[in-house]
């Protein structure tokens, strides 16, 4: 981890993050703002049906929507390398094909990607940097965000934040050294990561308990009605092990 002094150089510094219980299911999105003048506000919101890349796309369309349009750089952290992929690679080849994909069907949540694109574009091409940092590592902003999103899938009402940065007890300058994007492989291809791919499984936590299954089918019909139960679709054996660390519990009980 490293410290960020957003003061320094007028960085507004922006987490965002979704989640959906579900995918598709209740879901909710979160967002963590700090100004170069130390001021802090949360965001949060979510919807009674939906998915992860909507609302990972949500948060970051609400985080731009709040930042002042004088900002002089903005960097977005997300653990979303569908937003960030979409936003910086894939939207271009989208308009130039009329919103269609590459095998010309159409694009996926194309509502919020033309929301997002042109909020982006309304900035300029240099205020933006998009930074990636991975899920449940214990980035204090992006622990914070999916929090915030959590609280909202579950219909609750969190407390939200607003006010001087020396009175939030989240570290939110502390980040991963590295905010590049993974080495593409095959399974992280566009379409897995646009929802198309098959995931590597499903995992999940009820009364304190890990479970790795093969289908959605399987995982929901275990936390389905379970109180305080947790799951999450795993893209490989590493990205089980990270998820379950970030829910304090050790991979090798699985």
């Amino acid at each position: 981890m490293l410290n960020i002094d957003s003061a320094d150089d007028g960085l507004t510094i922006v987490f965002t993050d979704g989640a959906a219980k579900g995918n598709p299911g209740p879901g909710g999105w979160g967002v963590v703002i700090v100004t170069p003048d130390a001021f802090v506000r949360e965001l949060g919101g979510g919807s009674p049906h939906t998915t992860n890349n909507r609302m990972e796309l949500s948060g970051a369309i609400a985080a731009l929507t709040d930042v002042p349009h004088d900002a002089k750089r903005i960097a977005m952290y997300t653990d979303s390398t569908y937003v960030i992929q979409g936003i910086t690679q894939w939207v271009h080849g989208w308009k130039r094909r009329g919103w269609k994909t590459a095998q010309g069907s159409d694009v996926l949540n194309r509502d919020l990607w033309e929301e997002l694109a042109a909020l982006v574009a309304a900035r300029g091409p240099k205020a933006i940097e998009w930074r990636w940092v991975r899920g449940h590592q214990g980035t204090p902003g992006n622990e914070r965000c999916d929090e915030i999103a959590v609280a909202f899938s579950l219909q609750e009402l969190p407390t939200l934040y607003r006010g001087p940065l020396d009175g939030y007890t989240h570290a939110i300058h502390e980040v991963p050294d590295a905010t590049a994007l993974p080495a593409r492989t095959a399974s992280s291809s566009p379409a897995r990561r646009a929802g198309g791919g098959r995931p590597h499984s499903y995992l999940s936590v009820v009364d304190g308990v890990p479970m790795r299954h093969a289908t959605w089918a399987e995982c929901e019909q275990r936390v389905k009605g379970r109180s305080g139960a947790r799951f999450k679709k795993a893209q490989s054996v590493a990205d089980e092990a990270a998820i379950l660390r970030g829910w304090g519990i050790d991979p090798q009980r699985l």
